[in-house]
């Protein structure tokens, strides 16, 4: 990931755990420090988030996303999971900051759009 910005690949099951322990403390700081630039990418391999994994993004959205709006500048969400990217285009409006979708060949590019 290119310096400023935070970067998260998603496969498999993404657990309450995983999410808790591995993508909120880095949100956290960057929210906090008030520059928050994002590329989560959810490869092949993917199967779902587990109930505790949306609970835990639905908390995040609202002390995360709502406690700090202005430090959200960019996020790119990079994937070809069809759902995902449909409820990307369904909710972005309620995405604090600038949201982009990119296709998993495109993930470069979203680097690079991300810290711009």
């Amino acid at each position: 990931m290119p310096d400023g910005t935070i970067g998260f690949r998603a496969t498999g099951r993404v657990t309450r755990e995983e999410y808790r322990d591995v993508l909120l403390p880095s949100m956290r700081i960057a929210a906090e420090a008030g520059d928050v630039r994002m590329v989560f990418a959810v490869g092949p391999g993917f199967e779902r988030f587990e109930l505790g994994a949306l609970a835990q993004d639905t908390k995040a959205g609202i002390t995360l996303g709502l406690g700090h709006p202005h430090a959200w500048k960019r996020t790119a969400l990079v994937t070809d999971v069809d759902w995902i990217a449909k409820a990307l285009h369904m909710f972005a409006w309620l995405v604090p900051g600038e949201v982009k979708l990119y296709e998993i060949e495109g993930l470069e590019e979203a680097k690079t759009w991300v810290a711009g």
